[in-house]
């Protein structure tokens, strides 16, 4: 089932990278390099590495026989030295006895998956520039496109839109900034053995594990980390609060899509957003799809916070926990990010409908406006308690609250007509919003320049 979902919900490169083989391969690179840096300790015979690099190749396993092995001993990792041990006797029967020399199934495992998070981060890290340079365009495009701001889900006061994007542009660069240190402290080889001393490598291990390491373009560890499992969290952690950003982004904008406001549109076109029964049905379904890995990923995330309380030095089911759930948590992360792109590239904005809603409440968002120019004669709790009482006079009369106001000559005395209709405008009660757009895109234009030719990568 999960395949027939994989384009709606998970990004094509980061799903790719959790593949059967990718799986596989990823624990046959840690046998091959293992073998090389051995080898290069004087541990096992030089002649050994090049059967078993040729017989590491994932498509060339029996995988069936993996899946049903892998059931009776508890991992992946023991059936596949079986078969890679095997595929190497045909080659070699000497190379054959110094497949996996000194390593534990959870060396293979472990570095395995870190070198499929590798690859992961890259293509998360891509995508999440080319939704920040996206995103960047928009921001310049509206940062004077005035429309009302939301409280509490109701009207507030006159904002931009490019200071509502800004907002969620300035939160993807935090997490662009966070990917940098998540790699620095995630990024590393697990070597430890049967239970974290390399005692069968003698007086060589750590010299093993640096050459492993380097040969995987991995980080050395201080020590296994077996039983540690925050690295696994870290990285976890990063890409659930990457999704819950976007999902903030995908609700805001699925609720500027509904009909009674109008100022956003998804794409349209012959099968997207429709209705099986309605054919005037345009349907917000890439907002539905980032909500719907933001509304998965807490509990995924809270799976490998649950995984942390690891047993001594190798977990009970509590390492095993996490097999999946990182992956599908990258892989979540790569979904939203995919479809956020495609979004905001294509998505229609109605300046337009944004500005006829700003008039919604007949100048009642102006108030605060009207409160504050008063406040300086009257005082500030005066000049409320009198707006006010003539916000509820213009609700209950149906009048614009200007008309209203003009017919109290104390505060036409204070303010002047002029002055007063100047303050109904909600042009001119933008505050700093455009100084905060020019500060989050100067951020962004530094980390992630604009393309040279004007446009964003694809």
């Amino acid at each position: 089932m999960t395949e027939l979902l994989d384009s709606l919900l998970r990004g094509a490169a980061v799903t790719a990278r959790f593949s059967r083989d990718a799986t596989l391969q990823g624990m046959l690179d840690f046998e091959v390099a293992l073998a090389a840096a051995e080898a290069e300790a004087g541990l096992i015979p030089a002649a050994a590495v090049a059967p078993i690099t040729t017989a590491a190749r994932a498509g060339e396993l029996d995988w069936t026989a993996l899946r049903d092995d892998a059931a009776r001993a508890g991992n992946l990792a023991i059936p596949l030295v079986k078969q890679l041990t095997a595929r190497v006797k045909t080659l070699d029967a000497d190379a054959a006895r110094f497949v996996h020399w000194g390593a534990t199934s959870q060396d293979a495992i472990d570095t395995g998956l870190i070198l499929q998070v590798r690859g992961a981060l890259d293509d998360l890290g891509a995508d999440l520039d080319t939704l920040i340079r996206r995103l960047a365009a928009q921001v310049r495009e509206h940062r004077a496109t005035v429309m009302i701001g939301r409280t509490w889900l109701q009207h507030a006061l006159p904002i931009t839109f490019g200071l509502k994007l800004a907002g969620t542009l300035d939160a993807l660069l935090r997490a662009r900034a966070d990917l940098a240190n998540v790699r620095e402290q995630v990024l590393y080889v697990q070597f430890g053995g049967a239970a974290g001393t390399l005692a069968s490598l003698g007086d060589k291990g750590p010299t093993v594990a640096a050459a492993l390491a380097r040969r995987l373009g991995l980080s050395d560890a201080g020590t296994p980390w077996h039983g540690q499992r925050d690295r696994v969290v870290r990285v976890g952690s990063w890409a659930a609060s990457l999704t819950g950003t976007l999902g903030k982004f995908a609700r805001d904008t699925a609720l500027l899509t509904q009909t009674e406001v109008g100022e956003i549109a998804e794409a349209s076109g012959a099968g997207r957003g429709g209705s099986s029964t309605m054919p005037h049905k345009r349907n917000p379904v890439g907002c539905a799809a980032i909500l719907a890995a933001a509304a998965r990923t807490p509990q995924l995330v809270a799976t490998l916070f649950g995984a942390m309380q690891q047993d001594h030095e190798r977990g009970l089911g509590t390492w095993h926990a996490e097999w999946e759930t990182l992956p599908e948590l990258l892989m979540l992360c790569g979904g939203a990010l995919t479809t956020a792109c495609a979004l905001v590239e294509d998505w229609t904005v109605d300046t337009a409908r944004m500005r006829a809603n700003l008039d919604v409440t007949h100048g009642l968002i102006m108030a605060e406006a009207v409160t504050m120019a008063l406040g300086e004669s009257m005082g500030r709790l005066e000049a409320h308690r009198r707006v006010e009482a003539h916000c509820r006079d213009a609700i209950a009369q149906h009048r614009h609250l200007l008309d209203v106001l003009r017919e109290d000559t104390d505060i036409t005395r204070v303010l002047g007509a002029d002055a007063l209709a100047r303050l109904m405008d909600p042009q001119h009660y933008l505050g700093a919003a455009d100084t905060f757009v020019s500060r989050v895109l100067a951020l962004a234009d530094t980390a992630v320049p604009p393309s040279p030719t004007g446009r964003t990568p694809q």
